[in-house]
């Protein structure tokens, strides 16, 4: 029962950053290091409309330009917490 309370909330949540403008180069960075959008925290994706995979920072509301998340960051890069505290800190 739980888990149709948090399925409709995370769908309407994917779905609403299809409307956020996408990042541009004032706001992302080039990296040449493993600090880049996809090892971050913020960073999110899911299959939008036709599959075609949707980027996002959560942080600055805005989409990613396919493969932009590979070789670009922004100055709120934050390490993934499952990196930092291991898969569910909640339990320790």
């Amino acid at each position: 029962m739980a888990a149709s309370r948090i399925r409709p909330t995370a769908v309407a949540a994917s779905s609403d950053c299809e409307a956020w403008p996408y990042l541009d180069e004032g706001v992302l960075r080039t990296s040449r290091s493993r600090k880049v959008c996809m090892t971050c925290h913020w960073f999110r994706h899911h299959a939008g409309a036709e599959c075609i995979p949707v980027l996002a920072c959560q942080l600055h509301r805005g989409q990613i330009a396919q493969g932009e998340h590979l070789i670009r960051r922004c100055q709120g890069w934050t390490d993934d917490m499952v990196r930092q505290r291991g898969w569910a800190p909640e339990v320790g």
